[in-house]
């Protein structure tokens, strides 16, 4: 009778620990690589600090979250992807900031069975023909934000545009975007090295070339340092961006020169949904300063990991990549989907920087493209 009754207990526990996984309470191990240190931290730490705000208000003791920092080079992150993966048992990968980066680390991560959610770079080479059932992009891909300032461009009636990005995966989507929305012609095309700090040379070139505009992709200190030179060179041609070269901790560093320029983003803090004011405030709350693009990135990023862990155990990973794929979770953007190559599908606005008080930030004052999908996704056979 003991060994009936011991039995009937196993197979009771047994049953229940089913229905615990099949409920989403299964663990999760999440290895985050992402920019921590020298000019690109402050993008980095955004995304972290977003992301473990979500899993903080969750509750979900289910998420154990293992931190490293790439310091923005490629065979750091390649390294650290290896011990995540060979070492640390990581079910899903997350965080990493840099196109570069994500190319040399996300294809051998999803081809190892991982789950790669990314908050932030979107290269073209993983949204079309290298896409991949385990690979999600829960910000943009890259060209998205570029291509909604060649639009918003070409509305303002914007017709000799000088334009420059950094040499690398994303700066080359950036300009490609850009091109493809804008229907002006361009007053000259630059490419800087990835981490330039002086660009003497560059507003040399902008104020001899007859521009009625400048548009440039300049993420991190990249951007800071390009603001200020520009704001004391004297050349006043317009400047128009991407969210990345004025988001929240950019525009703090580069003050005054910054009011009134246009910028396109698929998040402001001011957009207007309970959900989006509840992260504002609560992360203000938590962090002693406002959101930036990336923090609610990586707010997202947490939530979309969260709602698919209610649904479906990352073991069993035909249905976990069913419950990413149907994003049931509150974004602090409103509407979210995806598109048949794991992209956002999302409207893209056009804010302007303003100061309320002593802090520099973003207004929406239009939307520049509704539900907007890449241009890749017609390549990608998933």
């Amino acid at each position: 009778m003991k060994i009936k009754t011991l039995l009937l207990a196993a197979v009771s526990a047994a049953a229940l620990a089913s229905n615990a996984i099949a409920e989403g309470h299964g663990k999760v191990k999440v290895g985050m690589i992402t920019t921590l240190s020298g000019g690109g931290a402050g993008l980095g730490i955004d995304v972290r600090d977003g992301f473990m705000l979500a899993i903080k208000e969750s509750g979900n003791e289910n998420v154990e979250v293992v931190i490293e920092d790439d310091q923005r080079k490629p065979d750091i992150a390649v390294q650290l992807a290896d011990k995540m993966i060979q070492s640390e048992k990581v079910d899903v990968m997350t965080g990493i900031i840099w196109s570069n980066l994500a190319m040399a680390v996300v294809p051998s991560a999803v081809a190892q069975g991982k789950f790669y959610l990314s908050p932030n770079a979107g290269p073209s080479a993983l949204a079309g023909k290298g896409c991949s059932p385990n690979y999600f992009n829960v910000a943009w891909q890259n060209d998205n934000l570029h291509e909604a300032a060649g639009a918003y461009a070409s509305e303002a009636g914007l017709k000799n545009s000088f334009i420059m990005a950094p040499n690398y995966p994303a700066g080359q989507d950036a300009l490609n975007g850009y091109k493809r929305f804008y229907k002006g012609e361009l007053a000259g095309e630059v490419f800087t090295k990835l981490g330039q700090t002086d660009y003497a040379a560059e507003i040399a070139q902008i104020r001899a070339s007859g521009a009625d505009s400048v548009y440039f992709f300049l993420p991190g200190g990249m951007g800071i340092s390009f603001m200020k030179q520009y704001a004391g060179s004297g050349v006043d041609i317009p400047l128009v961006g991407p969210a990345f070269s004025f988001d929240q901790g950019i525009l703090q560093a580069v003050g005054d020169a910054a009011l009134g320029v246009k910028n396109t983003s698929q998040w402001s803090k001011d957009l207007d949904n309970e959900t989006n004011a509840a992260f504002v405030k609560n992360f203000q709350a938590e962090y002693d300063r406002l959101p930036s693009l990336y923090a609610s990135q990586g707010f997202d990023t947490a939530n979309l990991l969260l709602s698919a862990m209610e649904k479906a155990d990352v073991k069993d990973a035909d249905a976990f990549r069913a419950a990413l794929k149907e994003a049931d979770f509150k974004s602090t953007r409103g509407d979210f989907s995806f598109g048949n190559n794991h992209h956002p599908i999302q409207d893209i606005y056009v804010r302007e920087v303003i100061k309320e008080g002593d802090v520099y930030t973003n207004k929406i004052i239009g939307t520049a493209l509704e539900d907007h999908a890449d241009a890749f996704a017609s390549e990608c056979d998933m």
